[in-house]
């Protein structure tokens, strides 16, 4: 069995009048990201994992912010095009864990629908996507709110 792990990380800032958009939901929100593209964050961190898990380099190789043929594109078309190159390397995921880091916006209510969205563009289920949220205790730039974070981290298995 040919098991690859992929850390991804991102982060964008926050600024009022800006749209939130976090998992492929539109939060709704007083700040949202300031971004080439729809500044999903967790989408963002989530491509980097499979990217990286595959050795495809990260989403700024692949999209890269200087291109404005991505300008406001939607992540969820980024995160379905990132794994559509995963499944031509022959991987399909096993699993994805990932943690957002924001002071606000409460998020748990949210959790299950962004599960949801990133299970069906990975062709998954949402028992494999783990999604969970946390302050930083009003420290660093997320807990000044500043900006938002996401590690996530994918275990993809090579199928033959």
């Amino acid at each position: 069995m040919n098991l690859r792990i992929g850390l991804g990380y991102d982060v964008h800032q926050l600024a009022e009048g800006e749209e939130l958009w976090l998992g492929g939901i539109l939060i709704p929100h007083e700040k949202g990201t300031i971004a080439h593209s729809d500044g999903d964050v967790l989408l963002h961190a989530v491509c980097d994992a499979l990217l990286g898990a595959a050795g495809l380099r990260d989403i700024g190789y692949h999209f890269p912010d200087t291109e404005m043929a991505f300008k406001n594109m939607d992540s969820k078309k980024i995160l379905a095009s990132v794994y559509k190159k995963i499944r031509e390397k022959g991987f399909i995921l096993v699993n994805l864990d990932a943690t957002i880091s924001a002071q606000r916006p409460k998020l748990k209510d949210w959790i299950p629908a962004m599960e949801n969205v990133i299970a069906d563009i990975l062709d998954s289920s949402e028992k494999f996507i783990n999604i969970k949220a946390t302050t930083t205790e009003k420290l660093g730039f997320e807990g000044r709110e500043e900006g938002i974070s996401v590690q996530a981290i994918v275990l993809i298995q090579k199928v033959e």
